[in-house]
C-alpha cells in the first residue's frame, strides 16, 4: 500500500519482491488511478495459474477508489480451498480446556 504518489518504479519493485519470493499474487493499493506505463508494467508481470485452471493477473494495481466501489482483488476463492491457509493453529495438547 503506498500513501504518496506511486510511479512505475514501485510497481518493478514490487515485481522483483514477487519474483524473488516465489509470490503467486501481489497487489499495488494507491490513492490514485495507475499510469499507462504502471499498467504495462503490471501486465509484464504475467499471469498465476489458480489450482483450478483459471488464470489471474500476477501484479494487479488497485486504488481505493476501486475497493470503495466493491472491487476486488481477482484470486483463486480462498473460501473452498483448504490448501490455502497463510498460518496453521497449533494443535490442543492432550486434556487441554478450550480458551475460548
Amino acid at each position: 500500500m503506498k500513501a504518496g504518489h506511486v510511479t512505475v518504479s514501485h510497481v518493478r519493485d514490487l515485481r522483483g519482491v514477487l519474483d524473488r519470493e516465489k509470490a503467486a499474487i501481489g497487489v499495488v493499493l494507491s490513492m490514485e488511478p495507475p499510469t499507462r506505463s504502471m499498467r504495462e508494467e503490471a501486465a509484464d508481470a504475467g499471469s498465476y495459474a489458480g489450482p483450478w485452471g483459471q488464470h489471474y493477473p500476477r501484479l494487479q494495481l488497485l486504488t481505493v477508489g476501486d475497493l470503495l466501489a466493491g472491487r476486488k482483488i481477482d484470486m483463486p476463492d480462498t473460501a473452498s480451498m483448504a490448501a490455502n491457509v497463510t498460518h496453521r493453529r497449533a494443535p490442543r495438547a492432550p486434556g487441554q480446556e478450550p480458551l475460548f
